[in-house]
């Protein structure tokens, strides 16, 4: 906190320095607050000038800024452009040489800088920890905030640190900005950093110069003429976001073969330098489609973008919004459009599951990794996957690599351009004690070793095995030697050059059982992933507001209505106004009665599967599949067997999805397998004819009038009762 001493700045006085005659809404508050030493938690919308927030105050103040940021482009931007006013800025990241990091660091211990921008890796180095305990930290600012918290969209372990580390430097006043978070992410932002009594500052989150549309298309061929389509119709630069890096080549060919416009093509597939590229050349305008993954995009501050596509859902309304809210920056009119198809649903969910492995997976992982002889392991990813046959992807080793490192039961040790390094776990005055007598050659380089650890115990320090073997007056091979065997001491842990992640196992006496893993926290954060996937899939069937339906996701039910998106605008195209429709669900009026129908046989579905299985296996059921898993578990034989089979099972799946984000359907987690659904007291009162379905199912028009044709065809007798 800031001393209370300390005379209140009036900030507008700075604004001269940026170039700016006025505030934008929202700025000056929190640079007040910030000034007056109060710790803040500043949520504002990409665009709206968070950056200032800091900004300002790190040259109203005496001291230095240290901004934490994951985004080293931002970082590069945000210093040439400090720098370009006049103010002394500059970055310490794993772009620069070590020996440029090191003059930096010490131009930062001088005050020389009014800010620097980390990367968090940075938390993780000795030579910088060094440097900033000799500063004096003014303002801490965190930017892109949301990755601190687990319940986050972006979490980044790094970030977690920031608690501890702030702590270290003395509490500094505190300032933490996010462009989206919701009420629970806020919460976990302030615990994580025990701010005290933090000024949280809101700013609106509508963007009314952005057109929202969601277009529902078939399949893959359907897609792309979709988006052939809308990219005639648009003008200007924009940014198409696929969800693999596959999807990407896919659609940057198709669109390079029309040779209609200037395609690039980002992911993190490639190497850095065309990745710079790339990324140059459509800041400058010689590129009009960027086709990327997420890795694009955050931090690049090209304001005039006309258009964003999703051509992939994402797996969060956090990550979308973002995401979309790269068009417009500039206040102009742009377009969002996200290509809609249920299908796409499974690779989040593929991601989801192998973020949170199963039990048996993690148990895996580390019996193999304990089983090893080497010290560090040095192994791949895809290499352990294929040692232990596993059926998951290399992401699932990974998050089972970081369960296990989260429990000290693994220490994964990035290595950092190929330097050797070590990590000494104990408070001992010195571990050569604990080596024999007649172990000289050991004991010499333990203490040579220990010389260039210092005080940095409980951390990693890059030890130069030249140096070290020119001290010893020998080789680099034997010095290297010799540190493997002295990795058989537990508190003293040796990480060879290595380009890869190599694993140290801290007590391989250790079994999987001992291990406090909460599995069962697991499992709640995993069903909260699914939870905003499918508050994705809401909000791609909503008929309201698209504006509305994200910002109440942020916490903000002020009833806003944007009359601009495919919603709001009215009709839309290809849909006459001259029909009827049914409110409940899109379809035409006369069809009403077949679609009550049809959720009424799709609700005694899921009751007769006893909660037993999944919206998947019970949408197969309904739609009447021949799979070898309805005979094996005898769901052939149920009276709802085949009851919608014409329905595609994708479509019966839509409709459940439907039935759940209404409340007539719940999933729950039964020990790790996936989700299960029953129905709730709501849908039963539904099924059983005591009540009428919800007056909104958001169907749309083609499933809902084919639900009805089917429904209707189905006789009475048939029709759903309370199961047996």
């Amino acid at each position: 906190m800031g001393d209370a001493s300390e005379s209140i700045v009036d900030p507008s006085r700075f604004l001269g320095r940026f170039g700016l005659a006025s505030f934008r809404a929202g700025q000056e508050e929190v640079i007040r607050a910030v000034l007056e030493g109060r710790d803040c938690l500043c949520i504002m919308p990409t665009g709206g000038g968070k950056s200032l927030c800091f900004q300002l105050p790190a040259i109203a103040r005496s001291g230095i800024t240290l901004v934490v940021s994951p985004l080293i482009a931002l970082m590069k931007d945000q210093v040439d452009a400090m720098n370009a006013l006049g103010i002394p800025a500059t970055l310490v990241n794993s772009t620069l040489s070590l020996g440029e990091q090191r003059d930096r660091l010490v131009a930062m211990a001088e005050g020389r800088y009014s800010l620097v921008y980390i990367a968090p890796e940075r938390l993780r180095n000795a030579m910088f920890l060094d440097a900033v305990r000799k500063t004096r930290i003014q303002l801490l600012a965190i930017d892109e905030a949301h990755c601190i918290s687990e319940w986050g969209h972006d979490f980044r372990p790094d970030y977690a640190r920031l608690g501890r580390f702030r702590e270290e430097l003395g509490t500094p006043r505190t300032i933490a900005l996010t462009a989206t978070a919701t009420p629970r992410v806020r919460e976990d932002v302030v615990r994580q950093l025990c701010l005290a009594e933090p000024r949280v500052f809101i700013s609106g989150f509508a963007r009314p110069n952005l057109h929202f549309e969601v277009a529902h298309v078939r399949g893959n061929r359907d897609k792309l003429d979709r988006l052939d389509r809308f990219l005639q119709a648009v003008h200007g630069p924009g940014l198409i976001y696929a969800s693999t890096r596959k999807k990407c080549e896919e659609v940057a060919g198709f669109l390079r073969d029309g040779k209609r416009h200037r395609v690039g093509l980002y992911h993190a597939g490639l190497e850095p330098h065309e990745r710079d590229d790339v990324q140059n050349r459509f800041m400058a305008g010689e590129i009009d489609v960027m086709v990327a993954t997420n890795a694009f995009g955050m931090g690049v501050n090209k304001k005039d973008l006309r258009f964003v596509v999703h051509y992939t859902i994402p797996g969060s309304l956090e990550a979308y919004y973002q995401e979309a809210g790269r068009a417009g920056r500039d206040g102009l009119p742009a377009h969002c459009l996200l290509l809609f198809n249920l299908a796409d649903r499974y690779v989040p969910e593929y991601f989801i599951e192998n973020t949170y492995p199963q039990r048996d997976v993690v148990r895996d992982v580390y019996d193999f990794l304990r089983a090893q002889h080497d010290d560090p392991i040095e192994i791949t990813m895809q290499d352990l996957k294929d040692r232990l046959r596993l059926s998951i992807g290399t992401e699932g080793i990974s998050a089972s690599e970081r369960i296990l490192d989260k429990c000290r039961a693994i220490k994964r040790l990035d290595t950092q351009q190929n330097h050797a390094s070590v990590w000494i776990d104990s408070k001992l005055p010195t571990l050569v004690d604990l080596l024999p007598r007649d172990a000289r050659k050991q004991r010499r380089v333990l203490a040579a070793v220990e010389r260039f650890v210092g005080d940095r115990r409980f951390e990693r320090v890059t030890v130069p095995l030249g140096r070290l073997a020119e001290i010893l007056e020998t080789d680099r091979d034997s010095v290297s030697r010799v540190l493997r065997e002295l990795a058989k001491i537990r508190e003293f842990v040796y990480v060879p050059p290595f380009r890869g992640r190599a694993i140290h196992v801290i007590d391989r006496s250790r079994r999987f059982e001992q291990l406090q893993i909460d599995f069962a926290e697991l499992e709640r954060r995993k069903a909260a992933e699914f939870d905003k996937l499918d508050r994705v899939i809401t909000y791609a069937r909503s008929r309201r507001c698209r504006q509305a339906e994200i910002l109440a996701y942020f916490g903000e039910t002020t009833g806003y209505r944007c009359g601009a998106c495919d919603n709001c605008g009215g009709i839309p195209s290809g849909r006459p106004a001259s029909v009827a429709r049914d409110a409940a669900s899109g379809a035409p009026a006369e069809h009403a009665e077949g679609v009550v129908r049809g959720v009424r046989i799709a609700l005694s579905g899921v009751a007769r599967g006893g909660g037993r299985f999944g919206k998947s296996v019970i949408a197969q059921m309904l739609a009447g599949s021949r799979s070898t898993k309805m005979a094996r578990f005898r769901l052939d034989q149920l009276s709802t067997f085949g009851l919608l089979s014409g329905l595609t099972q994708l479509q019966v799946r839509e409709l459940l999805d439907q039935l759940q984000s209404h409340g007539l359907i719940r999933s729950e987690q039964v020990e790790t397998q996936r989700p299960v659904v029953r129905l709730t007291p709501e849908g039963s009162e539904v099924m059983t004819g005591r009540s009428a379905p919800p007056s909104r199912l958001d169907l749309g028009e083609p499933l809902a009038t084919r639900l009805a044709r089917v429904a209707i065809r189905v006789q009475p007798r048939a029709a759903p009762h309370a199961p047996r």
